[in-house]
């Protein structure tokens, strides 16, 4: 006898279509990147899963805290079994309240996200380099071949803008004013900003694009693999994964102290200028900060002003 094909449920469909919705709408709307909808997706298709399991005959209009509370010791159980971090486990409750944001917005009645405390997270230091170690860094990669080359214009574009690997991989070479030495970027959430290249990162673009003997529109290329010839190179263009693996190609020659990631350049770069003297709100603007609260992070490694106070009233300076 032939086992009968289970049909999904009206309300697993209902969840899964808002689901996908919401999706569209952070592509569409809120202008995401196709990471952030990716790992939202993750996120959700997660809570998705875990109530096709769990809740009878569930519909999100029913959503009650305690059904959350629920699913969130199903996330920590997974902690126990290597699974899930603490910050992981955040992750999927800030999805899940901005989704239920999204259905209120759409007049679809549901759990109030607010009412969703986020689940308090080690804090992490903020890791940077200091000025010696900048430079190690930076004065890693040969410069013989192309792809070396290519590695030293990454290094030194990081360091000399701040941009997140995102928005260094999306750069086009005929959007590089290297005469002005700036160029625009739309930054997280479609913010757009300008950001501007030190002289040094502009000596080696411009001997990288020297070097190079093709016409493709990507700044930042592929050297393995199969060759593309359309769309410009489109297909040669480096994926932000790549860029993370050369950053700890070289932070492994460099043989730094830290475990330095390209956003830990970004970090480098902020703290940099910032001891150099540079106003907090011209920071934000420069790392493209929607909030001044979030580029208020460095100031309490970089505020000179305090160190003069502890160097000039500590008892143990005297």
């Amino acid at each position: 006898m032939t086992a009968k094909k289970k049909t999904p449920r009206k309300s697993e469909n209902q969840l899964k279509r808002y689901i996908n919705e919401f999706l569209e709408y952070l592509e569409i709307e809120r202008n995401c990147s196709p990471l952030t909808r990716r790992n939202y997706q993750h996120y959700l298709f997660r809570f998705l899963e875990w109530s096709e399991k769990n809740l009878t005959r569930f519909r999100i209009e029913s959503l009650s805290l305690d059904q959350v509370t629920k699913y969130r010791v199903y996330l920590a159980r997974l902690e126990t079994r290597g699974g899930l971090s603490r910050v992981t486990q955040a992750y999927h409750v800030i999805a899940l309240r901005s989704f239920l944001k999204y259905l209120i917005k759409r007049d679809i009645k549901t759990l109030a996200p607010e009412k969703i405390e986020l689940p308090k997270t080690d804090s992490r230091s903020l890791k940077f380099l200091s000025s010696e170690q900048v430079k190690r860094l930076l004065d890693s990669p040969g410069i013989s071949t192309l792809p070396q080359l290519r590695d030293k214009v990454i290094l030194e574009v990081l360091f000399s803008t701040g941009l997140r690997v995102s928005e260094l991989v999306r750069l086009n070479r005929d959007e590089v004013n290297l005469k002005r030495r700036e160029f625009g970027v739309i930054g997280k959430g479609g913010r757009p900003r300008v950001v501007f290249l030190s002289k040094r990162a502009v000596k080696w673009i411009e001997r990288y694009m020297d070097e190079r003997q093709d016409d493709w529109r990507p700044l930042l290329i592929r050297f393995g693999g199969k060759r593309d010839e359309a769309r410009q190179g489109e297909k040669m263009r480096l994926s932000p994964r790549s860029v993370q693996r050369i950053v700890e190609k070289y932070v492994k020659k460099s043989k730094l102290p830290i475990k330095i990631t390209p956003h830990g350049i970004r970090h480098s770069f902020a703290t940099d200028i910032l001891m150099g003297g540079a106003d907090i709100r011209a920071v934000q603007e420069m790392l493209g900060h929607k909030n001044i609260a979030t580029t208020q992070i460095y100031t309490h490694i970089t505020n000179r002003h305090l160190k003069q106070i502890h160097d000039k009233y500590h008892g143990g300076n005297k």
